[in-house]
This record gives C-alpha cells, sequence and structure tokens, in this order.
C-alpha cells in the first residue's frame, strides 16, 4: 500500500521519542531526550510549544489528573508544564542504576495503567549489558519502581496487543538487533515464556513501536527510514518509508486514531536542510488505541 510521509512540524530534535496522543485536547505530545523538552502540536492550529525540564526526558504517560508522568535522569517525575514554558518535576519514585551514566529509555502503561520503562547505558557503543525493564505500580504519591528483566542493552520497542496479553520488547543494540514477545498476565503484571518474534528487521535496527487495534505490531527501522508492520503471528506485513534515516518511534493519534506519527532523530553534522529531527505523519490504513493512563 503506496503511502506517503508527510511532514508534520520542522523540528531539529536530537532523539526524539514517546509520542503520546492527547485525545481531549486533540494533540500530540513529546520529548526530545538528550535535550530534555517536552513538546506538544495541535492539531486544530498547527500550533506547536515546548517545555524544558533541566534533565533528559525519556517518554511519557497520562496521569489521571490529566497531568504527565515521565522518566528523566533520576526516576520518574510528575511533569507541571508552565507558563514560562519551563517543565516542573516533583520526583515520585527514585531509580538507583548500577552504573554511572546510565538513563531512561523507552517506556509507556500496559493495557492495565502499569508504567514500563527501560534503562541504558548512555555510551552505547560500550554495549554493556547494564539495562533493565522496570515496572511502576502504587498510587503516584507512594508509587516503586521494581525490575522485571536485566541483561538489556537497549531495551525499546515496548508495546502490549489489544487484549493487554502479549508483551513486545526488543533490544535495539547493533549486536542484538531483536524483538521478543512474552505472554503477558494482565492480573499480576508479569511476563512470561519469553521468544523471538523479529530476529532482525528486513531495515534498519528495532527502535520504538505502537500496536494497531487489529495487533500489528509497527515498530520504526533506525538506519534505514522505514516503519515496519508485523502481523500478530509475526509476518512482516508492510514497511512504509519516512524521508530521514532514523525514524525513532511511532503512535497513532488523530481524531479517528488512523494517523501514524513517527518522530526522528537528528545526529552531529547533519546539513541545516535536512529534515532529521522532524515530526512526519503517515496514514495506513488502519487505526490505533488510545495509550493507558497511568492507574497505579
Amino acid at each position: 500500500m503506496a503511502c506517503a510521509a508527510e511532514l508534520v512540524v520542522h523540528l531539529r530534535d536530537q532523539t526524539g521519542e514517546s509520542p503520546v496522543w492527547h485525545a481531549a485536547e486533540q494533540a500530540l505530545y513529546w520529548v526530545d531526550i538528550p535535550a530534555g523538552l517536552l513538546h506538544r502540536w495541535r492539531l486544530a492550529d498547527g500550533q506547536h510549544c515546548s517545555w524544558r525540564a533541566g534533565q533528559q526526558l525519556a517518554c511519557l504517560a497520562r496521569l489521571p489528573d490529566g497531568a504527565w508522568l515521565g522518566a528523566a535522569e533520576a526516576g520518574v517525575y510528575r511533569l507541571r508544564p508552565r507558563a514560562d514554558q519551563r517543565l516542573g518535576l516533583d520526583l515520585l519514585a527514585p531509580v538507583r542504576h548500577p552504573l554511572a551514566g546510565m538513563r531512561f529509555n523507552d517506556g509507556r502503561c500496559d493495557r492495565q495503567g502499569r508504567f514500563w520503562v527501560g534503562s541504558m547505558l548512555s555510551d552505547n557503543p560500550q554495549a554493556r549489558a547494564a539495562g533493565a525493564l522496570y515496572r511502576l505500580a502504587g498510587p503516584a504519591a507512594a508509587a516503586r519502581l521494581d525490575v522485571v528483566l536485566d541483561g538489556l542493552i537497549t531495551p525499546n520497542g515496548l508495546g502490549f496487543s489489544p487484549d493487554g496479553r502479549t508483551m513486545y520488547l526488543s533490544d535495539s543494540h547493533a549486536s542484538r538487533q531483536t524483538v521478543w514477545a512474552f505472554d503477558f498476565d494482565p492480573d499480576d503484571g508479569v511476563p512470561s515464556r519469553r521468544r523471538v518474534f523479529i530476529d532482525r528487521l528486513p531495515g534498519g535496527r528495532p527502535d520504538g513501536a505502537a500496536v494497531d487495534v487489529d495487533g500489528g505490531y509497527w515498530i520504526c527501522g533506525n538506519d534505514a527510514g522505514l516503519v515496519h508492520r508485523y502481523a500478530p503471528d509475526g509476518r512482516l506485513d508492510r514497511s512504509l518509508k519516512v524521508p530521514v534515516a532514523k525514524p525513532a518511534m511511532c503512535a497513532f493519534g488523530g481524531p479517528d486514531l488512523d494517523t501514524l506519527f513517527v518522530t526522528s532523530i537528528r545526529l552531529p553534522g547533519t546539513p541545516a536542510t535536512a529534515l532529521d529531527g522532524a515530526l512526519f505523519a503517515l496514514r495506513p490504513g488502519v487505526r490505533g488505541m488510545l495509550e493507558p493512563v497511568y492507574a497505579g
């Protein structure tokens, strides 16, 4: 199916990640990790604005009161966008990384509202398997981060099937490039029966992902300028092009949840006229689902 990518916002994000559609606002929020920026783009008027956190900001989820949950350098925070374009941070759950120089990366809520986030060493070429997948659970005022899986280098591609009974997770490091599927118990939030779902993409390394209403797993092919869709049985269904080499993460949004937004990465030394770091939109002919709100 032909599907041309549309430029939405011509930003120069260093690492655009974690797009989340806000249905009530008809707006997309996402982050630039190393710049510590929270972005918002509104559909109605095309307005873009951003808030600066003062530290790296990796991923987002909604809170029940309409605020945002965010994984930053020292833990998971409640985020407060302010009128002066700064982002207030209230620490909810601290983290003790096993090594210096680590940060959070990809994360989201499962279908029951538990927040999951992976960690990695910022100096990725070291290929240290010090990363882990954490689960945040409990009321926001008394939430706790627990390690559920360890031995990861660059955890990425986190996603959950529409019925919440399958969890997807990738390790996007060049030495691994694997996507796994897990059985997932929706009651206790425990993944089990880990197996290979995708053993290397046909183009690019696995990066951020989304799941559509039919259970299709959409994953960005970083370094290849592609977004791939896999059927629930692991069959490659299609690959769509975006006009940058490094798409980072995708998410469904729009009034009918039929637009696939794609963030991207801009490397140092990229020509000023290049689109790398921008936000794009695809219309692939399928619908997604709203991201769950954190429920503790």
